[in-house]
C-alpha cells in the first residue's frame, strides 16, 4: 500500500489554539496524529516590518489524497491571516506506522 503520506508544518500563536486545531483535525480524520512542539521563536517579515513571536509548531501527519480538505480546514480554524502551512512528502517510514496513518485518516486510500 502506498498511502502517499505527508508531514505538514503549521505554526500557532499559543497552546490553546494549537490544541484546538490539533484535536479538530484528528477528530475529523483529516490527520492521524498531530504533535505540538512548544518553545519556538519565529522571526519573519510581515507588512514590511521584521517581527519576532513565540509560537508552537504543529507536526501534522496526513495523506496527499485529503491534503486539500486539511488545508481548507486549517485556514478556517487558524487565527492568522496567512498561516504557515507547508506540506512535505514522507518518502519512507515504518510500514506499520504508515498503514496506521492511512487507516486513521478519513478519505479512501
Amino acid at each position: 500500500m502506498n498511502p502517499s503520506p505527508l508531514l505538514i508544518f503549521c505554526t500557532c500563536p499559543d497552546q490553546a489554539t494549537a490544541e484546538r486545531i490539533a484535536e479538530t483535525v484528528v477528530e475529523e480524520r483529516l490527520a492521524a496524529c498531530v504533535n505540538l512542539v512548544p518553545g519556538l521563536t519565529s522571526v519573519y517579515r510581515w507588512e514590511g516590518q521584521i517581527q519576532r513571536d513565540a509560537e508552537l509548531l504543529l507536526l501534522i501527519k496526513t495523506r496527499a489524497a485529503i491534503y486539500p480538505l486539511l488545508e481548507a480546514r486549517l485556514h478556517e480554524l487558524h487565527p492568522y491571516q496567512t498561516p504557515e502551512i507547508i506540506a512535505l512528502p514522507i518518502p519512507a517510514g515504518s510500514a506499520a506506522y504508515l498503514t496506521w496513518l492511512a487507516d486513521n485518516t478519513g478519505a479512501p486510500v
